[in-house]
Order: structure tokens, then sequence, then C-alpha cells
């Protein structure tokens, strides 16, 4: 009897070993005798244990984090950048089959992409296009890995590290620049001061004793505390027969 007993217990093992959940979000590649045989959709799936098995594959949106890199550009400046990789598999066949590790193949895949387009650019491109910068290496990473079932979605970079001098010599560069600004401003709300005061002043002699009538409005304003101030005024009228007699 008990030696009925384990083998009924055994029979129960091996049939229980043989059924396999596949979930909504993956897929199941199927090897019988080491060979590939299809790939399972998800659902309750009943395989023979010991002669086949089977490598369920995640189908959702990954991410792979590409770590700091030291790079040096194409104006010889070193700085550490890193990034990161959105991507899925589209082919679980080719993932499984093509690849040991399909994540560990991209990441490191990646890398080396990174590296290549970034040095291949300048600094300035590096802060100011980081977008194509990094559809740059999308394309690349892209290329190879389609030949592992992978679609990469996209690809950002993160941060880049800049050394310090550099970043001194930015806040510098940024400081001056902004200083630059502010003169060009200045001088140009002086500019259109003067304009305005020049037009002021070509209207007043146009109009007959608009002069006369902006004197008394100056003086008006300015002796509000007469016993702080003594005035000389003369005449409009006195100035200009004074000129008429100096020019003849």
């Amino acid at each position: 009897m008990e030696f009925v007993f384990i083998v009924i217990l055994a029979a129960v093992i091996f049939v229980l070993s043989g059924i396999k959940v596949v979930n909504q979000y993956e897929r199941g590649v199927m090897l019988t005798l080491g060979k590939f045989s299809g790939v399972k959709n998800p659902g309750l799936r009943i395989i023979v244990p010991i002669f086949q098995r089977i490598i369920k594959v995640d189908i959702r949106t990954n991410t792979i984090d590409i770590p700091k890199q030291e790079v040096i550009t194409k104006d010889n400046v070193t700085v550490n950048v890193d990034a990161v990789v959105y991507f899925r598999v589209v082919d679980t066949e080719k993932a499984v089959l093509e690849t040991q590790n399909y994540i560990y193949a991209s990441s490191q895949f990646a890398q080396a992409a990174l590296r290549d387009v970034t040095g291949n650019v300048e600094l300035d491109a590096l802060l100011g296009q980081r977008d194509s910068v990094s559809s740059q290496i999308k394309e690349i990473v892209d290329v190879q890995a389609e030949k592992w079932g992978i679609d990469v979605e996209n690809v950002k970079i993160q941060n880049i590290e800049l050394p310090a001098d550099m970043k001194r010599a930015m806040a510098k560069q940024a400081e001056a620049e902004r200083e630059r600004r502010a003169v060009i401003i200045t001088a140009e709300g002086e500019k259109s001061a003067a304009q305005a005061v020049a037009d002021a002043a070509a209207m007043l002699t146009k109009v007959p004793g608009g002069i006369n009538i902006r004197t008394l409005q100056t003086l008006e304003k300015i002796s509000v505390e007469p016993s702080q101030k003594t005035l000389f005024v003369l005449p409009a009228d006195l100035t200009d027969t004074i000129r008429r007699i100096v020019e003849k």
C-alpha cells in the first residue's frame, strides 16, 4: 500500500508540474526536446514535463537605465552622461532564441551607442540638442535590437555632468551675457528718451510761444521752495534780439 501511495503521489506531482499559466502580459515560448515548437498565448497551458518546457517572456514596455558613461566630446570636453531606454518585445521567438539575455544585450549595446554618438558631437550640441542626440542613439540601437525581436520605443538622455571648471566658465559666460543685455537695454532706453526729448523740442519751436510756456511750467515746478533758489530769467524775445545783434 505504501508503494502504491508513493506512485500515486509521484503521478499527481508529475501531472501538476505540467500545468502552466501564461499571464495576459506574457507570451510563452514552447520548447519540445529542446526544439522550438510554438508560442503560447495567455491562459492555462498543459505541457509534458521533462520533454517540454515554457519560457515566459514579458511583452510590456520595459526600461533599461544606462549607467553614467564618461565621454570625451568632439571638442575635447570630458562629460558624464546617462540615459534611459524604453523598449518592448515584439517577437518572443527571437527574444528567446537569438540571444541569451535580450535585456542585458540591449543594455550593453545602448551603452556603446551612447558613447559613440555623444563622442561625435560638440558640447554645445549635446547640451542644446538632447532630443536630436537621443534620436540618433535610438536609431542605432533599434537596428540591432530588431534582430532580437525588440522594438526600441524611445531613448532619453537624462543627466549631463560637466567638469567643475567648465561649470564655472559657463556661469561666468552667462553672467557676462546678462550684463551685456542689461547695457543694451539701458542704452536703448536712453536713446528712446533722447529721441523723445528732441521730438518735443522740435514741436515746441514750431509753435509760437511754445518755448515760453514750457519755461514757465519749468519755473513753476522748481519754485516750490523759493527761499532756496535765486533765478534770473530773461524774456525769450530779449534773447532773440541779442542773438540777432550779435549775428550782424
